[in-house]
């Protein structure tokens, strides 16, 4: 077993690398190649990463719909494992999802419990970006007094743990402001 689970973790390693270089088909090749060996092992924590990864290349296809099925199966088995790390990131990836889509109410209710587990368990990575996400979503709808309030929170955590994100936030800040 242990050969084999090596071999799956290289394999989701590789579809991350081709996810990162925009080669989305490719990483989608790595990553059911590593969803079929974590199945044959029973590695469900192994099986939540390929799927929540192949949610993650499909959204980049734009593929949202697609990525939403996947991202509410990594969302189960984390469920099912207790792992509140990876329940968070399900969470946030269908927030993107639904963002993708335009349906910014419901990306907002994912990003809002997203932020909820990520306060829970201290990840202030995933906190900052819940924030940004909400902040998004609640300026698509109209709401920029919230979005504004959100997106300040978000940029505090993320020049407090040094994201390279955080410039991008404080840009869009200004320009909500100016508005």
């Amino acid at each position: 077993m242990g050969d084999r689970q090596e071999e799956g973790i290289a394999l989701g390693n590789l579809g991350v690398a081709y996810l990162n270089l925009g080669e989305n088909r490719r990483a989608i090749e790595y990553h059911e190649q590593r969803l079929q060996i974590a199945r044959e092992i029973g590695n469900r924590r192994g099986e939540g990463n390929a799927l929540g990864n192949l949610g993650l290349a499909y959204d980049a296809l734009g593929e949202n719909r697609r990525a939403i099925e996947y991202h509410e199966r990594q969302l189960q088995i984390a469920r099912e494992l207790g792992d509140r790390q990876g329940e968070g990131n399900g969470l946030g990836n269908l927030g993107n999802a639904y963002q993708s889509l335009g349906d910014y109410r419901r990306a907002a209710e994912y990003d809002e419990q997203q932020l909820q587990i990520a306060c829970e368990i201290g990840d202030r990575h995933s906190e900052g970006r819940a924030l940004w996400n909400m902040s998004l979503a609640l300026a698509s709808l109209g709401d920029r007094k919230e979005a504004i309030k959100l997106a300040e929170a978000s940029l505090k955590i993320k020049e407090e743990i040094e994201d390279p994100s955080a410039p991008k936030v404080r840009r869009q800040l200004e320009e909500w402001r100016k508005a």
